[in-house]
């Protein structure tokens, strides 16, 4: 057996790498995997940074930001697989949500007018919104600036984003520390179950089939140990397709709700995953189709488009000055030819290309692959714009 350490945080979304060890991918595939629970990206970074672990569950955003520079240690890190897009609530306090005109519903259907809604709550509310984000370099930080943008606010003036870990978001809001988050879930429901919030937005509604975790390494590690690397991404394969597996449901909320995984209570572990969602305490759930992915639509797969999304926005909120080099570096964290490699000798079906047209599709439709047959699903950003790889600076230019 290959021994491989991992690190992860508590999240719905720590899923697959729980159920590779739990369920016995990893153990069929020869490797011997220890997963090490985390409290905060930062700790979790560093563990991959210094190599005291191998594989981390990690932010997709997070690991292009370390590529780039922008992080206490830089590190050359690569993600040949995504553990799952989407799974991400906005939360805001039931005082300020009572602000917000449309009716609980319409608010999670409709993120522009939401979003139009929330910048008039700001000037209502007592002070200028705290919000929570998980990291500064997370897509949940992304999402709720792109999300808030859209509506004129500034979220560097007008709001106050404060980065916690998500396992205590609930007690930030409970203290008054903050007027919401946003976060993945089981922890978005968690402070709804306990009257201090309200969902406004949800992450799937902000752009469908959105990146955002990876399984990442340390790029010199995954070049040095190309066996096992592939050995892992198969083990994983596997793994997502049983978590994305109805029948599996109960038996992966179970898995997760344990006090050495997520600790938190079935009832709220398995909205995410069912994507029924409770806007409110005591309202009836919204479902949200496709609440999170782990494995349909080749989920894994890790698109370089994806990649360059992430830097795009790093350049407009001017967190790196953009260049050719910046441009290719981020690029090519996400490791679509690892992920082909490593999957070669399965049945799961294999996207021809490896870059695209991000937010194009309005619809589910069949693209071209080299193995099999495939159907993505949509993936429109809210506001209808279309993110082209080829060209950033245009699509830099046409944002507000």
């Amino acid at each position: 057996m290959i021994p491989v350490r991992a690190a992860f945080l508590g999240l719905t979304d720590a899923a697959v790498l729980v159920a590779a060890r739990e369920r016995g991918f990893a153990e069929a595939e020869g490797v011997d995997l220890t997963l090490i629970r985390d409290t905060s990206w930062a700790t979790l970074r560093d563990r991959l940074v210094y190599g005291h672990v191998q594989a981390a569950h990690m932010l997709a955003p997070l690991a292009v930001a370390v590529t780039l520079g922008l992080s206490q240690q830089p590190a050359e890190l690569a993600a040949p697989y995504k553990l799952s897009v989407n799974g991400n609530l906005v939360v805001m306090s039931t005082d300020f949500a009572a602000a917000l005109d449309q009716d609980l519903g319409a608010r999670l259907e409709d993120p522009l007018a939401t979003a139009h809604d929330f910048a008039a709550a700001i000037g209502l509310h007592r002070r200028k919104p705290v919000i929570g984000v998980v990291h500064r370099h997370s897509s949940h930080a992304l999402m709720l600036r792109y999300w808030l943008a859209s509506a004129g606010v500034d979220p560097d003036r007008d709001v106050v984003l404060r980065v916690l870990p998500p396992s205590l978001m609930v007690e930030a809001m409970a203290l008054g520390e903050t007027d919401g988050f946003c976060a993945g879930e089981p922890w978005g429901s968690a402070a709804i179950e306990a009257g201090l919030a309200e969902a406004v937005a949800v992450g799937e509604r902000i752009w469908r089939r959105g990146v955002e975790k990876t399984l990442t390494f340390r790029r010199d590690w995954m070049e040095r140990n190309p066996d096992t690397v592939d050995r892992l991404l198969r083990a994983t394969a596997h793994a997502a397709a049983w978590c994305d597996d109805p029948a599996n449901r109960e038996a992966l909320v179970s898995l997760l709700g344990r006090s050495d995984i997520v600790d938190q209570p079935a009832e709220l572990i398995a909205r995410a995953l069912s994507g029924s969602i409770l806007p409110r305490r005591g309202a009836p759930p919204v479902p949200i189709r496709d609440f999170i992915l782990f494995s349909r639509e080749a989920t894994g797969f890790p698109w370089r488009s994806q990649a360059l999304w992430i830097y795009s926005q790093f350049v407009r909120w001017k967190m790196i000055e953009p260049s050719g080099e910046r441009e290719a570096a981020a690029g090519a964290v996400f490791r679509p030819d690892i992920y082909r490699r490593a999957l070669a000798g399965t049945d799961l079906p294999m996207p021809g290309a490896s870059s695209k047209v991000e937010g194009a599709l309005e619809s589910a439709q069949s693209v071209t692959t080299v193995r099999g047959a495939l159907t993505l699903g949509p993936d429109r950003f809210f506001d209808g714009r279309i993110f082209d790889p080829d060209d950033i600076a245009k699509y830099l230019s046409q944002l507000p």
